[in-house]
């Protein structure tokens, strides 16, 4: 592996439940020492990284898999919050949606999104991208180690 840590921490969120056992699925099948967190909503991601409240003892996430379309509070303002602080802002933040409208996309990188995959609607093609990606950036990317 070419990063220091062995053990990755992907924070997922991502609020549909079928995606939610997709994305196990697809992490259970790659060969990447990896710790899979979700949560449902952009609040829980935010305690998460926190460590506030019931996420008090959980790590730091070495990724953010984001999905754009969350209940109560949008995607892109949790991307907007996550990459203007400066406890999480060098955390790598994949966005991971539905939505292949250019403005969404756009929008994203604006926000200073690392990387922005459409979900494909194809169950193996589902497993190919997730797998691709995650190979790339747990197994080749060089991530920053994020200290507190």
């Amino acid at each position: 592996m070419v990063g220091s840590k062995l053990i990755k921490n992907v924070l997922l969120v991502e609020d549909n439940p079928s995606y939610q056992d997709l994305m196990l699925v697809a992490f259970e099948e790659n060969d990447i020492a990896h710790n899979l967190h979700i949560v449902s909503n952009a609040e829980d991601a935010l305690l998460f990284l926190q460590q506030a409240q019931k996420y008090r003892d959980s790590p730091s996430p070495d990724i953010i898999i984001l999905d754009l379309d969350l209940p109560r509070m949008h995607g892109h303002e949790l991307l907007k919050i996550i990459k203007k602080d400066i406890k999480y802002k060098l955390i790598p933040v994949i966005v991971f949606t539905s939505s292949n409208h250019q403005k969404d996309i756009l929008e994203s990188y604006n926000l200073k999104a690392n990387c922005y995959l459409s979900k494909p609607y194809d169950l193996d093609d589902f497993l190919t991208v997730v797998q691709k990606s995650l190979n790339f950036w747990l197994n080749f990317s060089q991530l920053p180690e994020i200290t507190d």
